[in-house]
């Protein structure tokens, strides 16, 4: 009896020091960790948001990981366990967008945790989307299928004027179509009409045969039976185009719709046959059994809108063209890839006789030094490198990145070459891609093309062999520092931009942004040497600071900073308020 209450003894107490254990286990565990807690909200309004996925992403996934809750009937949340770092939290819901306090898009906010800590009454504010919807008929009334609606934005992006797709869809069987997810803002409506496959199909099988051609000694016309096409050379044809809101074909007579939160907006389109432009010309030595592709690009909206029909001889016809600025692409596929581009101008008529002589491109070759690295922690391997048009024409580059053997990004090998194989002619300059793993400082501090200094310049390629060096510094300068509001205030998600003196502000690469937390601290990471004005906004739209005119109405209103190699400053910053 007395062994059995001693066992019963000994039980207990090795089970109270066993929960004593987990228990300090645990609160050992929560101090290491961090939680989130808030609420969702609609704008205006206030109402709670239930069923709303909110994400935690660590902003460096080798040291904390992704974590996500979703919101209950009283729109709050709370996330726990969360590794110290720094996190950029994101709330989704359909039919929802998130905004911040001026009710502008907000995209997500950034957080900073500390061991322990535990972040309360967040508050996240979600707007309803506004949709476009309508109906798209032909001339008779009846229903257009398969036309696709877009609708657009104009923006400054990567350092020039661009028309951003802010959704698209395409029409029904009944012609209707319904374009979601949109944030208040002002926007333009396009449609284009359904492919004609009937005319397509004439046109193949009414083709001239190469022989018949070559007997010609000249280009032939593709014939076809639809009443829409032409009759004869440089003759207007006739066809459905792509038509802007409210119902023209000329982009800039086209009218923005503005649209508030919530909006159910109609946009119907009745489209008629009119004047469509047609672009021939020819690939010069086209090689028998070789695969050749041409395609017409819009500058004024960055996206490709038409291919061509190349015939075995080499011509080619781009149909249903509207007048505008476009970039023709010609890749050839082979042993050695060839390919061009020229801009071309289409006015009110035809555009006959466009000759593209497609060459090799160039190859780009070199070695990467790093310089003043950790020791022991990285090699060349971890990295990559970026070609990046100096002329601005990266959607241009995306686009021949299609062709065989091509691309924009180059992998380090591990004894610091690297090489771009046919590169179209051009200027370019390079930047790092990528995160090394290592340092968040890493920065390109000097190139040379050639033997000649390209770092601030960029180098040209017109074919044939390019030899670059480039020097990678791990020392890139590190400003950090606080934003408050007019108010004196800690200002969270405020937008901080390092702008580049005069002569560099048509170089992305040297421009560096980083977003505030909810304390207002701010980091910007591998700053190049050199002078620069420090600007902050509540909020900014896009990319608008890439913008010179944008940078102009803020003259005056950023601080000047000039920072040196490995240099690190703090200051203490005033952000630009948001007109009410």
């Amino acid at each position: 009896m007395k062994i059995s209450y001693l066992f019963l003894f000994l039980l207990a107490v090795t089970g109270a020091m066993l929960a004593q254990s987990q228990a300090d286990a645990g609160g050992t565990a929560a101090g290491r960790t961090a939680s989130v807690q808030g609420r969702v909200a609609k704008d205006p309004g206030g109402e709670p948001v239930k069923k709303a996925l909110v994400e935690l992403i660590a902003e460096n996934q080798n040291e904390g990981g992704d974590y996500t809750a979703v919101t209950g009937s009283d729109g709050g949340f709370r996330v726990e366990g969360v590794v110290p770092g720094r996190y950029h939290m994101f709330v989704e819901r359909t039919g929802y967008l998130e905004v911040e306090k001026h009710h502008a898009r907000a995209d997500g906010r950034v957080l900073t945790l500390t061991a322990g800590q535990e972040v309360k009454d967040v508050l996240v504010r979600l707007q309803a989307a506004a949709v476009v919807e309508g109906r798209v008929t032909d001339e008779d009334g009846d229903p257009l299928p398969d036309a696709q609606v877009a609708v657009l934005q104009q923006t400054f992006m990567a350092g020039r004027n661009h028309w951003q797709q802010a959704g698209a869809e395409r029409t029904n069987d009944l012609g209707e179509y319904r374009i979601a997810g949109l944030a208040a803002g002002n926007y333009y409506v396009s449609v284009n009409p359904p492919p004609d496959f009937k005319s397509l199909i004439a046109a193949a099988s009414n083709a001239p045969s190469a022989d018949a051609q070559a007997n010609d000694g000249r280009a032939n016309d593709a014939r076809t039976n639809d009443p829409r096409s032409n009759d004869g050379r440089g003759s207007v044809t006739t066809a459905y185009a792509t038509t802007y809101y409210p119902g023209t074909q000329d982009l800039r007579q086209a009218a923005a719709i503005e649209l508030h939160a919530g909006d159910e907006f109609p946009v119907n389109f009745s489209l008629a046959p009119g004047p469509s432009l047609v672009v021939r010309g020819s690939i010069a030595n086209l090689a028998v059994g070789a695969s050749a592709l041409v395609m017409l690009q819009s500058k004024d909206f960055n996206l490709t809108l038409n291919g061509a029909d190349i015939r075995k001889d080499g011509t080619f016809e781009i149909r249903d063209v509207a007048p505008g600025a476009y970039m023709v692409v010609a890749t050839v596929s082979g042993a050695t890839p060839l390919m061009t581009r020229q801009a071309l101008q289409v006015g009110s008529e035809n555009v006959e006789g466009l000759r593209l002589v497609p060459q090799a491109g160039g190859w780009v070759h070199g070695r990467l030094r790093l310089e003043s690295g950790p020791a022991g922690r990285l090699d060349a391997s971890q990295f990559f490198l970026s070609l990046r048009s100096a002329d601005g024409d990266d959607d241009v580059l995306g686009a021949l990145s299609l062709s065989e053997g091509f691309s924009t990004v180059a992998h380090v090998r591990s004894d610091g070459s690297f090489e771009w194989k046919n590169v179209p002619p051009g200027h370019y300059y390079v930047e790092l891609a990528g995160d090394p793993g290592a340092s968040a400082d890493w920065f390109v501090k000097a190139a040379a093309a050639g033997g000649r200094d390209a770092t601030d310049t960029g180098f040209s390629v017109g074919g044939g062999s390019v030899a670059v060096e480039v020097v990678a510094s791990a020392k890139g300068a590190v400003v950090d520092g606080a934003v408050s509001d007019a108010k004196g205030e800690a200002l969270a998600n405020a937008t901080v931009v390092a702008v580049p003196e005069v002569r560099l502000r048509g170089r992305v690469d040297h421009y560096r942004k980083a977003v505030s937390d909810q304390s207002g601290h701010f980091t910007l990471h591998s700053v190049p040497p050199g002078e620069y004005t420090l600007l902050v906004w509540e909020s900014v739209e896009g990319e608008a600071y890439y913008n010179p005119e944008f940078l102009k109405s803020y003259d005056g209103k950023g601080k000047v900073l000039r920072v040196s190699e490995g240099e690190r400053k703090s200051l203490q910053l005033t952000a630009i308020p948001t007109p009410e």
